[in-house]
């Protein structure tokens, strides 16, 4: 799997029509946040026609285009590029001239592989989001353990936790350890 490095943003015009592509590194599938964003900066377009894929997660729509015509041809490329934490959202300013069916297919297609053509990629592997939990005396020990990772979060309690994103690769070098897999995830390979 991989994703990209940088957001990038790409126009077209097909006959008439403009097409606004973004490709967007995203974090989680709360993806409603961005949506009223992108409307906001773009607030006079026909349709904001979108497919992301986040882990396990994949979604895409057609923003009232026909059924099928929009979101799944997106969705499909992204799928094919075998692309995570990924939203792509294309902006269409109809431009007077239907393209039918097949049309928009081509054009939602065309619109997507040409702004991935402009992107740098990251490597993503299988990992997980765990929570380990030490006491006070094994805190040097597991901090210089967990250096290379992202801890997300860190409580301090009657005995500490951490809140770490691993590869899977590194988790059985936590076999002596108190820990719980919270989710599986994909996090940049190093």
């Amino acid at each position: 799997m991989k994703t990209i490095k940088d957001n990038i943003k790409n126009e077209l015009v097909i006959k008439n029509s403009k097409f606004i592509t973004l490709l967007l590194k995203i974090d989680s599938s709360n993806i409603k946040n961005i949506l009223e964003e992108i409307k906001k900066e773009y607030p006079k377009a026909t349709h904001y026609c979108y497919a992301y894929i986040y882990n396990e997660i994949k979604h895409s729509s057609d923003d009232n285009e026909p059924t099928g015509t929009a979101g799944l041809p997106m969705l499909n490329v992204l799928e094919h590029e075998n692309l995570n934490k990924i939203l792509c959202i294309v902006i269409r300013y109809f431009g007077g001239i239907k393209l039918g069916a097949g049309g928009l297919i081509r054009a939602y297609t065309k619109s997507v592989t040409e702004v991935l053509k402009e992107a740098n990629f990251l490597d993503l592997e299988k990992g997980y989001k765990i929570n380990i939990e030490f006491s006070y005396n094994l805190e040097k020990q597991i901090s210089y353990l967990l250096k290379d990772y992202k801890i997300i979060n860190k409580k301090f309690d009657k005995t500490i936790s951490y809140l770490v994103e691993i590869p899977e690769s590194f988790l059985n070098k936590l076999y002596n350890y108190n820990y719980q897999i919270i989710e599986e995830i994909y996090i940049k390979k190093n």
